[in-house]
């Protein structure tokens, strides 16, 4: 299997959490993606141009992190990150789905910064700041419950996902000034996949 990375994505980092905790190095081939280049040779391979991308010992391409997070967690039969029994959980599920969105509002505000500065929207970078602080005044509470405690699921690989992100692409540290946020990010950071897939 091929998995087509950047380095910097939180979703690809995501997919090799997963190469990593699943013990399928051996299996899976990491390439880095040359991506938001007009002729890179990349959108052959995956027209859609985002990461991460797998395609499978079949030959099928497959893209979206939710996507392929699932399939690596299946391959061994013995899903862990996934759990079949937290389908249905919707007190789970809004954690992993609100960790999703937390995400997803850094990543929008990092591409954003990114862009030339008189083509930034002022608008869109307070309101995604805005919103990663109150996301994070959630979790403070949360992370001290059942469900973000215990063997990792999902949620928790997102959560780290986005705080790390946060801290290293100039978005802010969220976890100052909760204390419980930063113990529990300062504890799940240990793992190693969580330490061999760190952001630059």
């Amino acid at each position: 299997m091929q998995l087509f990375v950047t380095m910097t994505s939180p979703y690809s980092r995501l997919a090799r959490v997963l190469v990593i905790e699943k013990a399928l190095e051996d299996r899976v081939e990491i390439i880095a993606a040359k991506t938001r280049a007009p002729d890179s040779p990349y959108y052959k391979i995956n027209p859609s141009g985002r990461v991460p991308y797998l395609i499978d010992d079949d030959g099928v391409g497959m893209e979206d992190s939710q996507l392929i997070c699932a399939y690596l967690d299946s391959l061994d039969g013995q899903p862990r990150f996934h759990d079949p029994q937290r389908r249905s959980d919707w007190a789970y599920l809004r954690l992993e789905f609100m960790a999703r969105n937390m995400c997803e509002g850094v990543a929008v505000w990092t591409r954003e910064m990114s862009r030339p500065e008189a083509e930034r929207s002022p608008t869109l970078l307070a309101h995604e700041q805005a919103r990663g602080r109150r996301m994070a005044d959630v979790f403070e509470d949360e992370v001290g419950g059942p469900l973000l405690q215990g063997p990792p699921r999902m949620a928790h690989l997102i959560l780290v996902a986005a705080l790390d992100m946060a801290a290293k692409r100039g978005f802010g540290d969220l976890t100052v000034g909760r204390p419980q946020l930063a113990a529990w990010e300062c504890a799940i950071s240990t793992r190693p996949s969580l330490q061999r897939t760190a952001l630059p």
